[in-house]
C-alpha cells in the first residue's frame, strides 16, 4: 500500500466515500475509512440508496415498524435515508469540528423528480435539512435550468448546498453565480455567512463515455488519439473557472463577511473504460481547495498503487482549451454532450428511485402485520 490518500490529502484534496449503507455505518466500516484511509465526507444519490436498501441488509426492522404504523413508500424511503445519512453525519462530526464545518460533510439529494420544479425543491430541500437535523449535512440540488433559482434561496436560508449533475462550464459558471447570490441573499438577511457551505459535483467520467463513443464512430487515428481527454480537459477548464470566481471583487465583498469559497467536487470518478488506468480521475485532478468523491474501489486502487505528483490541474488550462477545440473540429458538438449528459443524469437517477419506490412498497407488503 502507498500513502497516496495522505499525499492526497497533504495536496488540499478532500477525500470523500461515493457510498452509504447501513452495514456500512453499523459494521464500523464507515470509522475505519476515516480513520485510516484519510476519508473526510460522504456523497449519497438515488441509485446508491437503491443499491443499498434494495440489497434488505439492515432495513429490515425499521421497515417491519414502517410497514406496521402504515407509512406511504415515500415516507418509508426519507425515513429510511435520513436515518442513514444522520449516523453518518454523527461519525463524522468530529471531522467537521476539526475542520471548522469544511469537510466531515454528508450529502443528501432531493427527490430526483422534482429536478425541473423550483418550488418543490425548494420545499424539499427545506424538508430535508429539518429531517436530518444535522450540521454537517449537504443537501443535493441538481444543476438544471430549475435547480439554479432554488440553490439561490435555499443558500440565502443558510442550508448548505451540494450542487450536483454539473457537466457543462457554462452550467458551472451559472451554478458558482447562484451560489454567490445566495450568499448576497443570506448576508442581507443578517445571516452568519461562515457557517455557510457548498460544493459544486462537476461528473466527470460520464464526459468520456460519450465523447469516446462519438470519436470511435468517427474512427480516425487523429480521433482514436483523443479519446480518454475531454473528461480532463473539461474539469481542468472547470477549476480555471472557479479561480476566476472565487478572486473577482464580487467575492472579496462576501469573503469579508466571511463567506467560504463552493468547492470544486469531482463526481462520477470511477473510470468506466478498462483501457484507462483506474485512478485516472483522481491523480489527473489534483489541486487545492477540491473534493474527490470516489466509488469505493476507486477509493482502493488509489491507496494501492495510486501515484500523486502534486498539483495536475494548474498549468494545463492551455492544453485542456486545445483538446476540447480538437474534439469540437471532428464535429462533435460539446453543448449537445453535456446537455444529453444532464438529461440522462436526471433520468438515470429518477429511474433509481422509482426502483427504490417499488422494491420499498413491496417489502413494505411483505412485513406488514396480518390483522388477527
Amino acid at each position: 500500500m502507498t500513502d497516496a490518500l495522505k499525499r492526497l490529502s497533504d495536496e488540499g484534496v478532500a477525500i470523500w466515500l461515493d457510498d452509504l449503507s447501513r452495514k456500512r455505518i453499523t459494521s464500523g466500516n464507515l470509522a475505519e475509512l476515516i480513520d485510516q484511509q484519510h476519508v473526510v465526507g460522504v456523497t449519497t444519490n438515488p441509485s446508491i440508496f437503491q443499491k443499498a436498501i434494495s440489497s434488505g441488509d439492515g432495513y429490515e426492522q425499521q421497515l417491519a415498524d414502517l410497514a406496521a404504523r402504515k407509512v406511504t413508500v415515500d415516507e418509508a424511503i426519507r425515513m429510511i435515508t435520513t436515518a442513514d445519512v444522520r449516523d453518518a453525519a454523527d461519525i463524522l462530526r468530529p471531522v467537521y469540528d476539526a475542520t471548522e464545518g469544511q469537510d466531515g460533510r454528508v450529502s443528501i439529494e432531493v427527490d430526483p423528480r422534482l429536478a425541473h420544479e423550483t418550488t418543490a425543491t425548494i420545499a424539499e430541500a427545506k424538508q430535508l435539512a429539518w429531517l436530518v437535523d444535522r450540521p454537517n449535512t449537504l443537501i443535493k440540488i441538481p444543476a438544471t435550468k430549475a435547480g439554479l433559482p432554488a440553490i439561490t434561496e435555499v443558500i440565502g436560508r443558510g442550508i448548505s448546498v451540494n450542487v450536483t449533475l454539473i457537466f457543462s462550464l457554462a452550467r458551472y459558471r451559472e451554478v458558482m453565480d447562484a451560489y454567490l447570490a445566495g450568499l448576497e441573499k443570506a448576508k442581507a438577511a443578517g445571516l452568519d455567512l461562515s457557517k455557510i457551505h457548498s460544493v459544486a459535483s462537476f461528473f466527470v467520467s460520464r464526459v468520456d463515455s460519450e465523447i469516446d463513443k462519438r470519436l470511435d464512430a468517427i474512427g480516425t487515428a487523429d480521433a482514436k488519439a483523443l479519446k480518454g481527454k475531454a473528461a480532463l480537459a473539461n474539469a481542468r477548464l472547470a477549476y480555471e473557472a472557479y479561480e476566476e470566481v472565487f478572486s473577482s471583487e464580487r467575492w472579496a465583498a462576501l469573503d469579508k463577511a466571511q463567506a467560504n469559497k463552493q468547492r470544486p467536487l469531482w463526481a462520477s470518478t470511477g473510470v468506466k473504460d478498462p483501457a484507462y488506468k483506474d485512478t485516472l480521475y483522481v491523480v489527473d485532478l489534483v489541486a487545492p481547495g477540491t473534493v474527490n468523491t470516489m466509488p469505493e474501489a476507486t477509493l482502493e486502487a488509489t491507496a494501492d498503487h495510486g501515484e500523486v505528483s502534486g498539483d495536475t490541474i494548474r498549468g494545463t488550462y492551455d492544453q485542456a482549451r486545445a483538446e476540447l477545440d480538437a474534439v469540437a473540429k471532428l464535429g462533435i458538438s460539446y453543448d449537445d454532450v453535456v446537455q444529453l449528459l444532464e438529461d440522462e443524469g436526471v433520468e438515470k437517477f429518477e429511474a433509481s428511485w422509482i426502483d427504490l419506490l417499488k422494491s420499498t412498497e413491496a417489502e413494505l407488503e411483505r412485513l406488514a402485520p396480518t390483522e388477527a
